[in-house]
């Protein structure tokens, strides 16, 4: 195996680097923004990244990218991570809202997205979640129901992300009760100010705006916002959300903390403690195992292989990661751990979302011991 970076891979990180040095502060990251602002510097920095190409660069040419390849998406992914990830809201519109649409969108629909998207000047949210259809997606109860040219749909969403400040919704609904539960399902392009959808966002401890519940009240929409054939949508979001399981380099922003945490412990006088040096390993050990693994997943995709499978591994290997940083950031810090913008506290709120986003960690194993099982008995 050569784990040495080609030259011209080599060259595009520099050039990125450089170019996000010269852009952004040191320790610089976009989540502590209030969610307005955080929209509003997304939006001038994404118009940046376009003007370089570097916002949607591993679309098809023909869609305003540059065909780059699967290990130059991980090189963008891994500096946008290490510098506070300035894209927020973007990377999900590039890495499978975009692809979603450039897969199954109609010509007016592709034109009258793919270039907003390009140039970065809107937001998106998903609309997956439900208050009893969450890590199990396919148990949804949205409902749209065919009226002439309009679907009218009922239902709630929950835990939306991005959803106060978004401009559309990518959402899921079924449209057929009777289908088994993989079938009749939908994706509908929803513009978030469609009269009858109400979002209100939901108190927690991460940052304002973190979570959203969305509420469809009879929402009208047309028949030609409907991504995709009617009842086909299930395909679609599990080709695609492979791309969000592996769009963001969590380990490298988990490394680096440990990175900090390790020199933390120098200076206070605490790597010889066998509990700090045995925290510190074991979360090195993590960090190093998720980029592995997602090396891994990119390697298929590189081949044209479908890395369903080791997908789902590779987001459990970077929740384990986050949660040994974690364990880390306590050993160091201490009761100071608990103290609001402490190594320990960010780092719990990083920890906590890993597990959750995109699907549990307890779902993503429950997907390996399918695929395993299943393999094995055939």
């Amino acid at each position: 195996m050569n784990f040495d970076w080609s030259a011209e891979d080599a060259a595009f990180r520099a050039e990125l680097k450089g170019f996000l040095d010269a852009e952004l502060p040191a320790d610089f990251d976009a989540f502590t923004l209030d969610p307005h602002d955080q929209k509003a510097f997304s939006k001038a920095f994404g118009a940046k990244l376009a003007d370089k190409g570097w916002l949607v660069p591993a679309w098809p040419r023909a869609y305003g990218g540059l065909d780059q390849s699967p290990w130059q998406q991980l090189i963008l992914s891994e500096e946008m991570v290490a510098h506070g990830e300035p894209r927020t809201a973007q990377y999900m519109c590039v890495n499978w809202v975009g692809p979603a649409l450039i897969l199954a969108g109609s010509d007016e629909q592709k034109a009258y997205h793919l270039d907003r998207i390009r140039r970065g000047d809107v937001t998106w949210c998903q609309g997956f979640s439900e208050p009893d259809a969450g890590s199990d997606l396919a148990s949804l109860r949205t409902r749209a129901v065919r009226d002439g040219d309009d679907y009218v749909i009922n239902g709630e969403k929950i835990w939306t992300s991005y959803a106060d400040v978004a401009d559309f919704c990518f959402l899921l609904a079924r449209t057929d009760s009777d289908a088994p539960r993989h079938q009749g399902i939908s994706i509908f392009l929803v513009p978030t100010d469609a009269p009858g959808l109400t979002i209100t966002e939901i108190p927690s401890i991460f940052s304002e705006g973190a979570f959203n519940q969305c509420v469809f009240e009879n929402v009208r929409v047309p028949a030609s916002w409907r991504l995709g054939p009617e009842n086909a949508g299930w395909p679609i979001i599990r080709q695609l959300l492979v791309n969000e399981r592996i769009g963001v380099a969590r380990f490298r922003r988990a490394g680096q903390t440990l990175d900090r945490l390790a020199q933390m412990a120098v200076e206070q006088d605490l790597i010889d403690d066998p509990l700090v040096t045995d925290a510190l390993a074991k979360a090195q050990a993590a960090c190093d195992a998720a980029r592995v693994l997602i090396y891994r997943v990119v390697d298929e995709k590189a081949k044209g292989s479908a890395p369903d499978l080791n997908a789902y591994v590779y987001r459990v290997a970077t929740t384990r990661a986050e949660r040994a940083v974690y364990d880390a950031c306590m050993a160091v810090e201490g009761a100071g751990g608990l103290i609001k913008g402490s190594f320990g506290a960010l780092q719990f709120g990083h920890a906590l979302a890993t597990g959750i986003a995109t699907g549990t960690t307890e779902m993503q194993l429950n997907l390996i011991a399918r695929d395993v099982v299943g393999t094995a008995r055939n």
